[in-house]
């Protein structure tokens, strides 16, 4: 079942299931609630799980001018402040997990754990594999039909407005996310960073994004592209729960999470 909330940006379609400690899933660009099914059983045993779908995604309308992360993540603040009541922990998938990563600099007291699945802080040209599949991308083109289907479906805009919300978000991956390393490290959620290793994004850049977090784990899902929550259900899950209860065990031989050395010690003794 959904309902709408109305956020000062947008009035915003969201869904809830299950009970527990609030769980927010940020679906990924050009999808819908539809594409976490393979998530919401097991993740709702354990938490109450709200699901919002972003400006021009899904049921929630479009909105004037152009569409950017940083508004998105000005409507998941007003999200978990209306409709959530509070902090909750934040699993964003590819667009979700930038939205994410904003929502967390721009309110740290509102996130608790984050999960960042095949997400960036670089724009498309920089983070991608294959940056000029790009250009490829049109409203008409093959590779978009799943999701002009996904769209045609539900959107309040009706069918006729599908092109001119397909190029303004592909518009939005040319040109943002724009973070840096000094920008993530500000980040105090503990995070977990997830990829496919045959991902969109470079395994690169994942290991950019992991290593710039302050308190960050990595997992890289082998056999798995860009689609692994789909393609991986069971591993994701599990990775998911084990770390939002915060359930990291501590490691034989720590490297980047070494305690410091006591004052006055040689570090190298």
């Amino acid at each position: 079942m959904g309902d709408y909330a109305d956020l000062p940006g947008v009035r915003t379609w969201y869904e809830t299931e299950g009970s527990g400690d609030a769980l927010v899933l940020l679906h990924g660009g050009f999808c819908t609630n539809d594409t976490w099914g393979a998530q919401r059983p097991e993740l709702a045993a354990s938490y109450r799980l709200y699901l919002p779908e972003r400006r021009a995604h899904g049921h929630t309308p479009d909105v004037e001018g152009p569409l950017s992360y940083t508004d998105m993540a000005g409507d998941t603040v007003a999200f978990l402040e209306s409709v959530v009541g509070g902090p909750a922990h934040l699993v964003g998938w590819s667009d979700g997990g930038v939205v994410a990563l904003l929502t967390a600099l721009a309110r740290p007291d509102l996130v608790r754990r984050m999960v960042l699945i095949g997400a960036t802080f670089r724009p498309a040209p920089e983070a991608f594999v294959a940056p000029e599949m790009l250009d490829a991308l049109t409203p008409d083109s093959a590779e978009m039909a799943f999701f002009r289907e996904l769209y045609v479906a539900v959107s309040p805009d009706g069918p006729d407005h599908w092109p001119a919300v397909a190029t303004r978000v592909i518009d939005m991956w040319r040109t943002q996310p724009m973070l840096d390393a000094g920008d993530l490290a500000a980040v105090r959620a503990p995070t977990l960073v997830m990829a496919g290793d045959d991902d969109l994004m470079t395994l690169e850049h994942t290991a950019a994004l992991y290593r710039a977090l302050h308190d960050a784990r990595l997992a890289v899902v082998p056999g798995a592209s860009h689609l692994v929550p789909l393609e991986k259900p069971a591993e994701v899950d599990r990775m998911i729960l084990d770390h939002l209860a915060g359930a990291e065990a501590g490691t034989m031989m720590p490297v980047l999470r070494a305690p410091a050395p006591a004052p006055g010690r040689d570090a190298t003794a």
